[in-house]
């Protein structure tokens, strides 16, 4: 196992420099990164220094592979906003985006794996019906829409919790609904679907003919073996789930990374862009290699080499 997850992430290695260049890419055609240096009055002699000064003035593929030799000794450049290094400045803001994250993924598997396992079990009822329905209107409305809606109802008329910011404990709750929320329509879906499928295997009937109950057959075997597509579904929500953080710590002046990485693209701050999506794809590669290593201890069967 440790050979396989010491291979894994030799294996990050070249999409994670694949991302660089993609982003150099795409922040190169979005215009012209000096526009956003320099007063609007600036002469072009004044723009042509700042231009130098930062290497703009190179050939593109001079300006990346300076670039990536600088990522790769871990140093990111420096925020133009900010005036210091953009790593940091990244890490500073990461763990608000965790605490997010976290709290966002308990709401959705509070909500999804309950719902997923009653949909299975009372398949074509009322339960089913409800279920499936949601989690399709769900999956539709966009996350800034739940959040203002949660906003309106639970801080403007009932005022029972904090319209946004990260200064008391419960300001979490609504972001973490929002964003959970959405992440639980989808696992639930899969759950139904997986255990269906399991139900109909001959070791489920072997059961309830030695007179096993029906609930501990459910619960000992059918969830477990439901569990490997539900947690594939999860992993891949990661990056669903940090996307969504993007608008949804906007909403609520939630002060994590992703509110840093939208700001940084209105104004076209390079350095911290490229940080915070560096450090998102590092995230999501790494939520990809947790999710395989626990398909071993799902199933016996599965053995990594």
């Amino acid at each position: 196992m440790t050979r396989y997850i010491f291979s894994r992430l030799l294996q990050m290695i070249p999409p994670l420099i694949g991302l660089t260049l993609i982003l150099f890419v795409l922040l190169r055609i979005g215009g012209d990164p000096v526009a956003h240096l320099v007063r609007p009055e600036a002469t072009q002699d004044e723009i042509a220094q700042v231009r130098a000064a930062y290497g703009f003035d190179q050939p593109l593929y001079k300006q990346y592979f300076r670039q990536l030799g600088l990522i790769l000794r871990g140093d990111f450049g420096d925020s133009f906003r900010f005036r210091t290094a953009a790593m940091p400045l990244v890490l500073e803001r990461l763990p608000a985006t965790l605490e997010l994250a976290l709290a966002s993924m308990i709401v959705a598997l509070i909500i999804a794996i309950p719902a997923g396992i009653l949909a299975a079990v009372y398949q074509n009822t009322p339960i089913d019906l409800f279920v499936t329905t949601g989690s399709t209107l769900g999956r539709a409305m966009p996350n800034f829409w739940i959040g203002i809606m949660l906003i309106l109802i639970f801080s403007v008329q009932l005022r029972w919790l904090p319209v946004s910011g990260r200064l008391e404990p419960f300001s979490i709750v609504l972001p973490a609904i929002t964003l959970g929320s959405g992440i639980a329509t989808a696992l639930a879906r899969v759950l139904r679907s997986s255990m269906l499928e399991v139900m109909r295997q001959e070791y489920m009937t072997t059961a309830k003919a030695k007179g096993v109950g029906k609930w501990t057959i459910l619960i000992r075997h059918g969830v477990r073996n439901a569990l490997i597509p539900f947690i594939t579904m999860l992993g891949l929500q990661v990056a669903w789930l940090l996307g969504g953080s993007v608008i949804v710590e906007e909403v609520f002046a939630w002060p994590g990374l992703g509110r840093l990485l939208l700001n940084a693209v209105l104004v076209r701050d390079l350095a911290v862009v490229q940080a915070g999506v560096f450090v998102f794809g590092f995230v999501v590669m790494a939520a990809n290699l947790l999710v395989d290593i626990s398909y071993a201890f799902l199933d016996p069967r599965i053995r990594y080499r």
